[in-house]
């Protein structure tokens, strides 16, 4: 199998999947989109014979161009571009959570400050405010007063760029001091963790504390329609428990308790699983590679009938 990989940086999770690909001894096509041309026509050299191209690039236009080349050019490419789209964008993704009935936190969008203003206060305080595009928790901000939601929306609306006058208002759940993160190749968990922090929010990359997590019944079927409501591929899932308080989290027999449901916030297209691969005894890097082999494999079979 040869595999591009487009990129901007190296970090762990790409040396994970790297260091699997190679030992298997697939080939590999390392395409640097800082430094790559994407014609429009044709394909450049460093696409030729690939069966298969993985995303992991940094930048979300970046991520969303780049694989709509990729498609364009007859690579199959994961993820694809429509999931790109989808999961980089929090409005479409909250969208495509709800039509495909699945539980996400209520959420209103307005484009002026004004208008914002009148959501939050409807939801009421705190409700949470966050950029339509971003990752690792960045710019987002939890509402306690409405002077702290005067002086945010101000200064939103005066960043300059269109994103930052597209205001996504979200209901605080209390979830119980965790959220947690599953990764899922269409919609089957590899595995998943609780990300865990006194903080507000629980990423890994603000330094929650990560642990394994088992899914019940419950969580698997929300994970199956959370990625098929974005397109399926190679998945970041997170979820909040509702349901179970923060002083609930370990019972008196050490067991811990279940939620009464969950609530899906997002799912990620460019995920990342270097934390995960640390604190579960699944070989993560060798079941993305199993499954990238059995996608590559699924899709040479489908030109052969074609």
């Amino acid at each position: 199998m040869k595999v591009g990989m487009l990129y901007s940086r190296i970090r762990r999770d790409e040396k994970l999947l790297l260091s699997e690909l190679r030992d298997r001894d697939h080939e590999i096509e390392k395409i640097d989109v800082r430094k790559q041309q994407f014609n429009i026509s044709e394909p450049p050299a460093k696409f030729e014979g690939l069966d298969v191209v993985v995303d992991r690039c940094l930048a979300t236009s970046r991520s969303v161009y780049a694989t709509k080349f990729a498609a364009a050019y007859d690579v199959p490419v994961v993820n694809g571009p429509d999931v790109a789209e989808v999961c980089s964008d929090k409005v479409k993704n909250s969208l495509a959570l709800v039509e495909a009935g699945v539980p996400t936190p209520n959420t209103d969008v307005a484009f002026t400050k004004d208008a914002a203003l009148e959501s939050i206060e409807d939801f009421g305080y705190p409700c949470v405010l966050k950029p339509v595009v971003g990752s690792w928790g960045r710019l987002m901000a939890k509402i306690d007063s409405r002077s702290a939601a005067e002086a945010i929306l101000e200064h939103k609306e005066t960043l300059g760029h269109y994103e930052h006058k597209i205001f996504y208002v979200q209901e605080f759940v209390d979830k119980p001091g965790r959220d947690i993160r599953v990764l899922a190749v269409d919609g089957d968990p590899i595995a998943a963790m609780v990300r865990s922090s006194d903080h507000w929010l629980t990423n890994a990359a603000k330094g929650a504390e990560t642990n394994e997590f088992e899914l019940d019944d419950r969580a698997l079927e929300l994970v199956e329609k959370a990625s098929a409501a974005v397109g399926g591929g190679l998945l970041g899932i997170d979820l909040m428990e509702v349901g179970v308080s923060q002083s609930d989290t370990r019972n008196a027999s050490g067991d811990e308790p279940r939620a009464e449901d969950y609530t899906v916030h997002e799912v990620n297209h460019t995920v990342e699983f270097k934390a995960l691969n640390e604190v579960t005894d699944v070989d993560v890097p060798a079941a993305v590679v199993d499954w990238l082999e059995s996608k590559a494999a699924s899709e040479s079979d489908a030109e052969v009938t074609a």
